[in-house]
């Protein structure tokens, strides 16, 4: 039995989110939240479906990469909600979810939240966690998304929840940052809410109505990086990310847009502007 009190999870929820909530699972214990979801029938359009776990003991990142997620170390949920047409730019989609968990945790007092495309969750130059958005059904229209969070609210010593990572960045947890750290239950109740409505207004507007705040946090930008994407690797100088999402980098042979890919090294910084 889980330890985590689904009616507390539900007290951050407005009417909206309620009303729109076709089930929220809560688990003791699953290989992964977001697999768990993709195994299920997709929502309607317009819908969520919720699943959240004490432990997961095969969590995910990007592209396979394991995510260690010991039991009430951190929060492990994930949101599957069908879109009645595809988004304009869906893949941005999880930069703008985002925005929408830096908004959360500002909230709750951490200071100010960067990210690191295209999935990283940023505080004081540590990984706090990280952001996991799966296509579960394309066949046509509507489009079912499952979209994974996870945060680290109080960390083992001996723990690197991203242990797979190429990058080097330290990790850190909510609890360093926040005081009083808040409750798990509040937390994600807090997030759920924020992802549900960021779906939404992505649906009505894309990424346009996220792009400057994601570029007021990138992280990256004017960092010298390294990105193997299919078939290549490139070098260069991060130069923040265009209106679709894509990461723009000026590299010796002019400015390039990497749509998808994954940065393996990160260095100094060049220029900030």
């Amino acid at each position: 039995m889980s330890s985590l009190d689904a009616g507390e999870l539900r007290r951050p929820l407005s009417e909206l989110t309620l009303a729109r909530l076709d089930a929220l699972e809560v688990l003791a214990s699953i290989d992964s939240t977001n697999t768990h979801l993709l195994k299920r029938t997709a929502p309607a359009p317009g819908r969520l479906h919720i699943a959240i776990a004490d432990e997961q003991t095969s969590g995910r990142g990007r592209h396979s990469r394991r995510w260690v997620s010991p039991p009430g170390a951190g929060v492990y949920l994930s949101l599957a909600y069908t879109f009645a047409q595809a988004p304009r730019h869906l893949p941005a989609l999880t930069l703008a979810l985002g925005v929408g968990v830096a908004t959360v945790l500002e909230g709750l007092g951490s200071g100010v939240v960067q990210l690191k495309w295209p999935n990283d969750v940023i505080v004081g130059d540590g990984k706090l966690g990280g952001i996991l958005t799966e296509v579960q059904s394309r066949t046509g229209e509507p489009v079912a998304v499952v979209t994974g969070v996870g945060l680290n609210i109080e960390l083992p010593e001996t723990v690197d929840p991203a242990g797979d990572s190429k990058w080097a960045l330290r990790p850190v947890d909510l609890h360093s940052i926040v005081d009083p750290t808040p409750s798990r239950e509040r937390l994600a109740g807090l997030l759920i809410e924020s992802l549900f409505r960021t779906m939404v207004q992505f649906e009505e507007s894309g990424f346009d109505a996220f792009v400057d705040d994601w570029r007021r946090r990138d992280w990256l930008k004017g960092r010298q990086l390294v990105v193997e994407s299919p078939g290549s690797e490139i070098t260069g100088i991060a130069a923040g990310v265009g209106s679709d999402g894509a990461l723009i980098i000026d590299g010796s042979g002019g400015r390039m847009h990497i749509a998808s890919g994954s940065v393996t090294k990160v260095g100094g910084t060049e220029s900030r502007a």
